[in-house]
């Protein structure tokens, strides 16, 4: 019931506002249990607002613009009701119809242009999908994700490599497809519901190891000839991506969402057809083919990240989007 506004997150969060009294409170997520009553909160106090939009969940019930595992936008500019009817919150119909009633409570109450002084979108492909519902162009700031520098020299690298989670929308299943016959080694880290299909597609050419600690992803990553993320629905920016970038290491990606727009075809990886398990087989027999390709595609990587994906890069970003916040809020207490 608190989902769409709650009293009490909103009267704790002014107590903590009241006695830390920062210049900038950043909303990195207030689902469920906060709400956009944080907002006021932040307000009351003449305090800038800073929200990360790291997935779709306020202008798609799902948080994944996507349903039964593939892309879906019905909900962008449209009813957000649509999506208690195939219950795309966890499958739950209730549970969706709540989370609906809190997209489009706040959409007629103008929440997101009136209470939030800068968005930060992940892409510019997300940036469109917010705009496209109807937040203003002007308040978002694109600032992707990043990685800490935990490099790895290393001087042998065989293979393909998955690291993420093992589920329908991650693309494990024409992962697994268009691994059928080939002979080239892949390495799959991760947990999931669908750990026990990868366990038992497991051959002398595909290991699964399970979770593995960040350390140990990075040695998987430099060992790596290159990376794979077969996503088949609209991704907004995996970290992985830049931890892969960080290690050198080459990303071979679904032609989807902002996926399309972080790897670069030829350049700093593959791209292959979303859902597509021949294609996705013949990319990775040209890169497996191609060692020396894929090496220059990771120095690539590697100059991207220094060059956007740096802790240090990043920070200057953020800073900037705050003064802007700060600049913004300052306006409208004047107005």
């Amino acid at each position: 019931m608190r989902v769409s506004y709650s009293g009490p997150a909103r009267d704790e969060l002014a107590r903590i506002v009241a006695e830390f009294a920062p210049v900038v409170v950043h909303v990195h997520n207030f689902f469920p249990l906060l709400s956009p009553s944080v907002y006021d909160a932040c307000r009351a106090a003449g305090v800038a607002v800073v929200q990360t939009l790291h997935n779709y969940r306020i202008i798609c019930p799902g948080g994944l613009l996507a349903r039964d595992g593939h892309p879906c936008e019905d909900c962008i500019g449209a009813s957000p009701y649509q999506a208690a009817l195939h219950g795309c919150y966890r499958g739950s119909r209730v549970g969706s119809l709540a989370v609906a009633r809190m997209v489009d409570v706040h959409r007629r109450r103008g929440t997101w242009s009136d209470k939030v002084d800068r968005f930060i979108a992940l892409s510019a492909f997300s940036k469109g999908k917010f705009v496209a519902a109807g937040f203003p162009a002007d308040l978002i700031s694109v600032k992707p994700n990043f990685a800490e520098d935990r490099r790895i020299t290393s001087t042998s690298r065989a293979g393909g490599l998955y690291v993420g989670r093992l589920s329908s929308e991650k693309g494990i299943e024409p992962l697994l497809r268009a691994w059928d016959g080939l002979e080239v080694p892949l390495r799959i880290v991760g947990d999931g519901p669908l750990r026990r299909l990868v366990d038992s597609a497991a051959s002398p050419s595909l290991i699964a190891f399970g979770r593995k600690a960040p350390a140990e992803v990075a040695w998987e990553m430099a060992r790596s000839a290159f990376m794979i993320l077969p996503s088949q629905v609209p991704e907004n920016f995996p970290i992985v991506i830049a931890e892969a970038f960080c290690q050198g290491l080459p990303v071979v990606a679904s032609r989807i969402g902002a996926l399309a727009e972080i790897v670069e075809d030829g350049v700093t990886g593959l791209l292959f057809s979303s859902g597509d398990p021949e294609d996705l087989a013949t990319k990775v027999q040209w890169a497996h083919r191609h060692p020396e390709a894929m090496r220059i595609m990771g120095a690539n990587a590697r100059r991207v990240y220094e060059e956007r994906y740096s802790p240090s890069v990043n920070f200057g970003q953020l800073m900037k989007i705050y003064e802007a916040a700060t600049a913004r809020n300052r306006s409208s207490a004047v107005s």
